[in-house]
């Protein structure tokens, strides 16, 4: 959540945000409204609890005939103090669920507006043609046997799959390749949980207006993560850390998505699919170095990418497209040769304070003190990348060349051919 201080000394800054979300302005004045109540509320609950305390002492010092009137009226102003102490928490709830719905305050060099109104940063390499008609990442991957939707249709639903053979591996060599990038560059790996409690799923921000993209167990009360962002945001719930030098973790993890709202959507294929694997980074930093860290995840990931040898493009996502917990997020699209356009395959978040003031992790400042950290995250491999290696790097044969850097997770395999009909298994 935001900062209520922030709220309170500039709501027109925090106006402004909404507005470039396109979000209700509305809910500032509610925040506001609900903020003052609660304020109310409080206030009215210590002078009734002081004023209990006050006539508590009275009674020890009252003459014995005294006491047993002086005690009636303990028992009255007793009650007093539960029901304003109730009072508190109500005000304290509707509060929360006012303040839930205004969204991270958006950095200042964010383009306003929906999806369409991004700003491209930057571009790497071409958007790649061929001199013969480029087959779909689907036809490719059944012709070299590296997937079978229909049989995960089968047992699974739609939008389910199965990677086999050279599919299977392939995956697994992208992301060991990731898993050596961000251990070179400083991150701890986790293997992380894939189900979450409801507070923690809420802290990071995605039991909001995106809650019908989440699977929810009612029969536990837990939530499956659809990136191990959720999980990581969690590992320093309610901790004061040492951030002088950032904390930097990778999860590995399954993640689970729904897709709610997507129907019709990219239903051909893995590029929009229910479960996939992903390798995500997660830094705490002191909330100065938050853009410094930002960049510095942005820089591994167009490493990634281009170890790849992918077509891609950055670009600033407008503020209507943030998703309620990021201040600025960099997404990065590689070229779909079968698509001609550019389609997201990572992105990285700076997200301030706005996770962490809710889940409780904080830091010692220099004055003794504790504040919020500032949380960031960013993808370093995950599954849908296959569907650009598979375009970008197929042959006039069928045949797809192997990016060099990933070579020495398969063995030094350098061309994956197509399977030959007659000597497929049923």
């Amino acid at each position: 959540m935001i900062d209520p201080q922030l709220l309170r000394d500039r709501p027109d800054l925090v106006r402004e945000s909404q507005e470039r979300r396109g979000d209700p302005v509305s809910h500032v004045d509610d925040a506001l409204t609900a903020e003052a109540a609660r304020r109310a509320a409080i206030t009215e609950f210590e002078r009734l609890r002081a004023e209990q305390n006050a006539h508590g002492k009275l009674v020890g010092q009252a003459a014995k005939e005294d006491r047993p009137a002086l005690i009636e009226q303990g028992k009255s102003l007793a009650a007093g103090v539960k029901e304003a102490q109730a009072r508190v928490s109500e005000a304290e709830a509707a509060f929360d669920t006012a303040v839930s719905r205004l969204g991270n305050l958006v950095h200042p060099d964010v383009p306003a507006g929906e999806e369409a109104n991004f700003v491209t940063l930057a571009t790497h390499g071409e958007e790649r043609s061929f001199d013969f008609e480029p087959r779909d990442h689907v036809e490719l991957g059944e012709s070299l046997k590296a997937f079978d939707i229909a049989r995960g249709a089968k047992v699974a639903g739609s939008r389910f799959y199965y990677l086999t053979g050279i599919g299977m591996r392939l995956e697994l060599a992208l992301m060991l390749l990731g898993l050596d990038q961000v251990l070179a560059d400083g991150f701890t790996p986790l293997t992380t949980p894939t189900l979450v409690r409801p507070e923690i799923m809420r802290g990071t921000g995605f039991l909001g207006e995106h809650a019908d993209e989440v699977y929810h167990l009612p029969a536990d009360d837990l939530y499956l993560t659809g990136t191990s962002e959720v999980a990581l945001a969690g590992f320093h719930a309610d901790e004061i850390i040492d951030v002088d030098a950032p904390k930097r973790y990778a999860g590995w993890s399954t993640c689970y998505r729904r897709e709610a709202g997507s129907a019709g959507r990219d239903t051909r294929g893995i590029l929009r699919v229910h479960q996939f694997n992903k390798l995500e980074m997660f830094s705490y930093v002191k909330p100065d170095e938050a853009e410094a860290e930002h960049d510095r995840m942005r820089a591994l990931q167009e490493r990634m990418l281009q170890a790849c040898e992918l077509d891609y493009r950055v670009i600033d996502v407008a503020a209507g497209d943030l998703g309620s917990s990021a201040a600025r997020k960099f997404d990065i699209e590689a070229w779909i040769p079968s698509q001609q356009q550019y389609r997201e395959l990572t992105s990285t978040s700076n997200c301030t304070t706005f996770q962490s003031r809710r889940l409780g992790t904080r830091y010692r400042t220099e004055s003794g003190k504790t504040a919020p950290v500032a949380t960031l995250n960013g993808t370093a491999a995950t599954t849908r990348w296959l569907v650009a290696i598979l375009e970008t790097h197929q042959q006039a044969d069928g045949s797809v060349r192997v990016p060099e850097a990933l070579q020495p997770y398969l063995g030094g395999l350098a061309v994956i051919e197509p399977v030959e009909p007659a000597t497929v298994g049923a």
